[in-house]
């Protein structure tokens, strides 16, 4: 088999037309250059450039054998490309945007464990309910709770799972109220809302036979921070309708009960967003690869909890 860097160099002096113009960028010298390309023309048998002492020709024959060449240089430029970005450590800053509700037990830990295996990441995080654009703002990977997932052709979506909000309340607090045996009872007494007005609320529940029902009502506590709400509904302030994870330790010790069990909000879709896969930074790499193997079983829809 030809020796493949011949093949190279002779692509390199067609590229930079001439012998000392593609020697200065491969930092090679002019006569080793031109010992290659004669010993591939002794090889073939023919001509592949005419030499004179103020020129050069590209024979029909040269021409032909360059543009293969060209092919096996691309592919041998992408190869180094691959191998590079597979061996870089990653290091430098990662910009994540996050919805404050999934901070308090998904995120947190999962970031501790990160920044722990990869150390010379350094994670800037910005938390709000606010949809951030990636490209405008400057930001590498953003995660989104939504009923659909982004549309965005400019960007790559990753789906994590399903964020399942579930009808909970202090078994205390169900005692002073009047009693909750269907949907039309919930206002009859407090309710809680994920949001930061106190002003009209409407919930939209569904039932698995495909049944739906609102509830109307003005909310007794409004607050955007799941972890408060959670911390309210504890406290026996009202019923709130809460992600199911959240509540999953509360209702395992008992603090909360899960009421009207056959009703349920719409499920969430919680995905990573990044603009795209080809020539990402090893470090925003790693934290998308190393968030997508962390938070998946995390927010699976859960359906073998037990609740009360």
């Amino acid at each position: 088999m030809r020796d493949l860097n011949d093949l190279f160099a002779f692509a390199k002096v067609v590229q930079h037309g001439g012998f000392s113009a593609a020697a200065r960028a491969l930092h090679v010298t002019k006569s080793s250059l031109s010992k290659r390309v004669a010993r591939l023309e002794e090889c073939y048998g023919v001509r592949l450039i005419e030499r004179s002492t103020r020129s050069l020709r590209i024979t029909p024959v040269g021409r032909a054998v360059h543009e293969q060449c060209e092919t096996m240089v691309a592919a041998a430029e992408a190869a180094a490309v691959v191998a590079a970005e597979a061996s870089a450590l990653p290091r430098g800053t990662v910009r994540v945007a996050c919805p404050p509700g999934l901070l308090s037990n998904i995120m947190t830990p999962m970031l501790s464990g990160f920044m722990a295996a990869y150390p010379e990441v350094r994670l800037a995080l910005a938390v709000s309910n606010r949809r951030v654009d990636l490209v405008e703002e400057g930001f590498d990977v953003a995660i989104r709770v939504r009923e659909r997932l982004d549309t965005d052709q400019d960007l790559v979506v990753q789906q994590l799972g399903v964020s399942r909000r579930i009808l909970v309340a202090q078994p205390a607090h169900l005692l002073r109220r009047a009693p909750v045996c269907a949907v039309t009872d919930l206002p009859n007494g407090p309710l809680l809302a994920g949001r930061d007005e106190v002003i009209d609320e409407r919930w939209t529940l569904w039932r698995e036979d495909g049944e739906e029902a609102f509830v109307d009502f003005i909310p007794r506590l409004a607050f955007s921070d799941l972890q408060v709400l959670l911390e309210a509904t504890l406290g026996g302030a009202g019923i709130a309708l809460l992600p199911k994870i959240h509540a999953r330790e509360a209702l395992a010790t008992g603090r909360l009960v899960h009421i009207l069990p056959a009703w349920r909000a719409p499920d969430s879709i919680v995905h990573m967003v990044f603009t795209s896969r080809r020539r990402m930074a090893p470090a925003t790499r790693a934290f998308v690869e190393y968030a997508a193997k962390e938070l998946r079983p995390k927010l699976s829809a859960d359906e073998g909890q037990v609740c009360f």
